[in-house]
């Protein structure tokens, strides 16, 4: 696996990490202002990402300030497992737009992965491109990969929940979408718009 590579794409059809050029390429090809880059390590790669633009390019961001009209969703979670809910806002205006839970025994991750679907899954009801934003690159790459990677057991307590993560992961399995999944620059940006507050 040494000669494993990381490619990181900052504009294309939808940003982020991925781990073979056949999916970078799937991101790249065909757009005009593509920016992609390979990288060693996962490591290198999620700073590069998280900097927002390859070195060469910096002194001309485009990423240095967020897209205003967006969606921006965020999860929080007392204990891991515990008590689990999410939300979506409006990016520019603060205003939520859905909200789901509390509902025990769930984690952030989990959380986090639902409501970029439940984003992906209205924004498609409303016939809508708007770009989605969430400070998790972990549920953005189970969304893409269309599975929820958790190690959560499934019993009697967590029936419900997987329940939940199963419609979500049948229902990126039978659609396709044009939104932009988005990684929130919580650095430059400070804590994404859909942030409970609860740190």
């Amino acid at each position: 696996m040494a000669s494993q590579k990381y490619y990181v794409v900052w504009s294309g059809k939808n940003t982020g990490i991925y781990n073979s050029w056949e999916e970078c390429k799937e991101q790249v090809h065909g757009v005009k202002s593509a920016r992609y880059k390979s990288f060693k390590s996962l490591k290198e790669a999620e700073e590069a990402f998280a900097k927002g633009g390859a070195p060469e390019r910096q002194s001309n961001r485009p990423n240095s300030s967020y897209i205003e009209e967006s969606l921006s969703v965020d999860a929080a979670c007392s204990g891991n497992p515990g008590k689990m809910e999410y939300r979506g806002v409006d990016t520019k205006t603060g205003e939520e737009i859905f909200h789901y839970g509390p509902v025990d025994n769930g984690t952030n991750n989990i959380g986090e992965f639902l409501a970029i679907v439940h984003a992906l899954a209205l924004l498609k009801n409303e016939n809508k491109t708007t770009p989605i934003y969430s400070d998790s690159q972990t549920a953005i790459s189970w969304v893409r990969k269309k599975s929820a990677n958790t190690t959560l057991p499934k019993n009697k307590q967590t029936e419900h929940i997987w329940q939940v993560i199963k419609r979500a992961e049948t229902w990126l399995r039978n659609n396709s979408y044009s939104n932009q999944l988005l990684k929130w620059d919580t650095n430059h940006w400070g804590e994404i718009k859909a942030d409970f507050g609860r740190k």
